[in-house]
């Protein structure tokens, strides 16, 4: 670059999540799961509910908020570039937009925390301001790529610097003129797909983005809520720039991710029987429950409405005595990418074999959700085969051990939901992010019947 960023930009400190002891969980059979429990609200719609109602002209109201660690993140960094949001009580922010153009230059770095949906939507957005700014993140983001992002945005005019091999830090120089573009995208990722969309809206002409499969729409829907003309169907999004944004009030449905768990641990738990109240069942969201029924679980999906542009329905789950391994449909892999590692626990205490191919995305997460998977179910007594793209999970029964979560908070949850099934302790290590996206777990878990302590190892 030709001339330097901002003076803070370098040194700084990197966040990370210090403490004075790693936190662990001891997880075992508890009882049959029973009752009606509320999950926390969508991490994903939640980040962008944030973004654009900031964006917007007007004062927005979310409820449904997920007061987890990355949407926190994501707020506190549009309060950091002049954004005034109120917090009158828990899930529930006002957001008092300074519309398209009002966003004012930071006076340090941004700190997305463990999001890389929020770093990655936050690149598309900053590239088009006239400020220079940093985005960083915690040491398990700050391994993810963003080449993917980089890329087009780079395509589009825009100028960001990164460390080597597109990783975080992210530098963005402003005062860059956007263009429009036609992006074919390598891969099928919502989060590259809404970074170009939202730089889109200050780019001069029309932005597309065509995937090689459909990808969750969040984005697409949001924006049309908040009065952005675009037109979208599954693999393709396309919009002109220079419109306005409108507020908009947002009620966030609960978290099909964090469902998942639940779905799958009262499938797997003798004699269980839950619901789920109001969950959000994205089209291109839901593949975890195709799965799921594919390997003959009993899920029922009644009281189905609309809540906030988005589809969502209480879930009726209740155990049954065998499912069956599958060979699973690649098709659905991006639909349930974020699901993986608590489908690998149903596939561990299924009948048979059950394959995963196309899944290489994994690697890229928060942790290599296949090398991690895989090893800790080994721990636990699992045949598993180790594929480049995916796995052969041969079910059988599950005998207690020690597994490492690597940071990676699904990690973590999937394997306290094994150790139902398990005949000894399960310890998990290192839990502690299990707050970025499902605050409360461990409580909530043990309301509904997990048996499951926590305690913190001195260092």
């Amino acid at each position: 670059m030709d001339r330097p960023l901002i003076a803070w930009s370098r040194p700084y400190k990197q966040r990370g999540h210090e403490m004075n002891g790693k936190q662990y969980w001891v997880a075992n059979i508890g009882h049959p799961l029973r009752g009606m429990l509320d999950i926390p609200g969508d991490k994903s719609i939640s980040h962008r509910a944030v973004m654009l109602a900031a964006l917007a002209d007007g004062v927005s109201q979310i409820d449904g908020f997920l007061e987890g660690a990355d949407t926190r993140a994501t707020a506190a960094i549009f309060t950091q570039l002049g954004v005034h949001i109120e917090m009158p009580t828990a899930s529930r922010r006002i957001v008092h937009g300074v519309g398209i153009d009002g966003l004012r230059a930071p006076d340090g770095p941004l700190d997305c925390g463990n999001a890389g949906t929020g770093m990655r939507l936050l690149a598309g957005l900053l590239a088009a301001q006239p400020f220079d700014s940093v985005l960083i993140g915690d040491d398990s983001l700050s391994k993810r790529p963003m080449r993917r992002v980089i890329d087009p945005l780079s395509r589009m005019g825009a100028r960001i610097d990164s460390e080597a091999g597109g990783l975080p830090p992210l530098r963005i120089y402003g005062g860059a003129p956007l263009r429009g573009i036609g992006f074919s995208s390598p891969v099928a990722s919502a989060q590259v797909k809404s970074a170009v969309l939202l730089a889109g809206l200050y780019a001069q002409g029309e932005t597309t983005v065509r995937e090689p499969h459909p990808t969750r729409d969040y984005t697409e829907r949001m924006l049309s809520e908040f009065g952005v003309g675009i037109d979208y169907s599954p693999g393709l999004a396309r919009l002109r720039g220079g419109q306005r944004l409108y507020a908009t009030d947002v009620l966030v449905p609960a978290d099909f991710s964090s469902a998942a768990f639940f779905l799958v641990a009262a499938s797997i738990v003798p004699e269980s029987e839950l619901y789920l109240r109001s969950v959000g069942l994205n089209p291109r969201r839901r593949g975890l429950l195709d799965a799921l029924r594919m390997m003959g679980a009993d899920i029922v999906e009644e009281n189905a409405r609309e809540q906030g542009g988005e589809p969502v329905a209480d879930l009726h789950v209740r155990y049954v005595p065998r499912l069956r391994g599958i060979a699973l449909p690649e098709a659905w892999v991006p639909d349930m990418i974020d699901e993986f590692p608590v489908f690998f626990v149903a596939a561990a205490c299924a009948e048979g074999e059950t394959i995963v191919r196309g899944a290489d995305e994994l690697r890229v997460k928060e942790s290599d959700r296949l090398a991690v998977m895989a090893t800790g179910l080994r721990a636990l007594g699992v045949e598993v085969d180790e594929t480049p793209d995916g796995a052969v999970i041969r079910g059988g029964s599950l005998r207690g051990g020690t597994v490492e979560s690597h940071g990676d908070h699904r990690i973590a949850m999937a394997f306290a939901v094994a150790a139902q099934r398990a005949d000894g302790d399960v310890r998990i290590e290192d839990v502690a992010n299990v707050a970025t996206s499902f605050p409360g777990f461990d409580t909530l878990a043990r309301l509904a019947g997990f048996g499951l302590t926590a305690g913190t190892m001195a260092e």
